[in-house]
């Protein structure tokens, strides 16, 4: 590809990064990811073994493979650029190649139906392909932000439900893993019914204790280690042998 032309695709695809309303993407390692790559392969076009794709239609589609279109209706339009007649065939498997790059992922299942709705709605009005695809690019950016919202919110009430799950299941009586009640760097596991402790202090080392309950200020310090897995595994090795004084 000639400099001037190498050119003009770097400055068209960092033209079409920058200009979303969302800036939210411009500092994400996945999109940047994704910018290297069609840079790259836009000043490095060697043959391949994609042999339909020179000129736009790579980038056309590209730009449509985070978003829900129907694979019969980019075929037509990308036969009506330069190029080597495509078959559906064609598209579908070379979107497939797209989605299974590295900082590339298949669309959102989520948002499949609104995209259709979205794109049928277009078509309707007679908006034009290349314009469809812009407005479902901008559509899954900014679904995208809400959704993983959506999701870590869903994960944080599920890792909240569990952390009160295992306080039920240690004050009751049950073996369970270190949990935590009110203080971060106070924890307690349960093993072969007996209670431990473990406290952090300001020199960042773990005091391991034997005591009754969660409350219990009598207790019996068994030992202060580095991190909790050294901790661990020294009651790994004591749980179930014979305890005195209890």
């Amino acid at each position: 590809m000639p400099e001037d032309q190498r050119l003009n695709e770097i400055r068209r695809l960092l033209h079409s990064y920058v200009k979303s309303p969302s800036l939210r993407h411009i500092r994400e390692p996945h999109f940047i990811g994704k910018l290297a790559q069609e840079i790259l392969r836009a000043v490095d076009r060697k043959p391949g073994p994609w042999q339909k794709w020179e000129g736009a239609r790579e980038a056309i589609l590209m730009a449509a493979a985070s978003t829900w279109i129907p694979t019969e209706d980019l075929c037509v339009y990308l036969n009506g650029l330069p190029g080597p007649k495509l078959t559906t065939t064609d598209v579908a498997q070379r979107l497939r190649a797209m989605h299974e790059e590295p900082h590339n992922s298949y669309p959102d299942t989520e948002l499949q139906e609104s995209c259709l709705r979205i794109y049928n709605r277009e078509r309707e009005l007679g908006t034009e392909m290349i314009a469809i695809i812009g407005e479902l690019q901008e559509f899954v950016e900014a679904e995208k932000g809400r959704i993983d919202i959506e999701r870590e919110t869903r994960w944080r009430e599920a890792q909240k439900i569990e952390r009160e799950n295992m306080r039920q299941r240690l004050l009751s009586g049950i073996d369970c893993k270190w949990t935590a009640f009110d203080q971060s760097n106070v924890v307690f596991c349960r093993v072969n019914g007996r209670l431990y402790r473990l406290c952090q202090g300001k020199d960042k080392r773990w005091s391991l204790s034997r005591v009754k309950t969660v409350e219990d200020t009598d207790a019996d310090l068994l030992g202060v280690y580095a991190g909790r897995r050294e901790a661990t595994k020294v009651i790994q090795a004591i749980a179930f042998q014979p305890e005195r004084n209890w």
